[in-house]
């Protein structure tokens, strides 16, 4: 499982919320898109809105069930839902935990 493919989960879950969140400016295709903090595209109903959409898609993509905003993540000095990026290398590394905690 490559980043990539999780940074594009990522943005077809944020196409979903970007018409709910009307922003016209959004270039789509950049994976360090500030999601949530001060300069984030989403206020805290649209990061609910992606966080949903994404767990959902993960399942359905790796076979995966994930609670992406746990303790863990709320927890991290650095938000995990920055950037497209950020969460995306937080997703890999959820998924390979999960992954490997199966097969034990």
């Amino acid at each position: 499982m490559k980043i990539e493919k999780i940074e594009r989960l990522i943005i077809k879950s944020l196409q979903e919320v970007k018409e709910a969140i009307d922003e016209e400016n959004l270039d789509l295709q950049v994976s360090d898109i500030s999601l949530f903090g001060q300069r984030g595209i989403l206020d805290s109903m649209g990061l609910v809105s992606l966080i949903t959409d994404l767990e959902e898609r993960i399942e359905n993509e790796f076979g995966v069930s994930l609670i992406l905003a746990d303790e863990n993540a709320m927890s991290q000095k650095k938000s995990p839902f920055r950037t497209v990026s950020s969460l995306a290398k937080y997703i890999h590394r959820l998924v390979r935990e999960e992954k490997l905690n199966e097969g034990s």
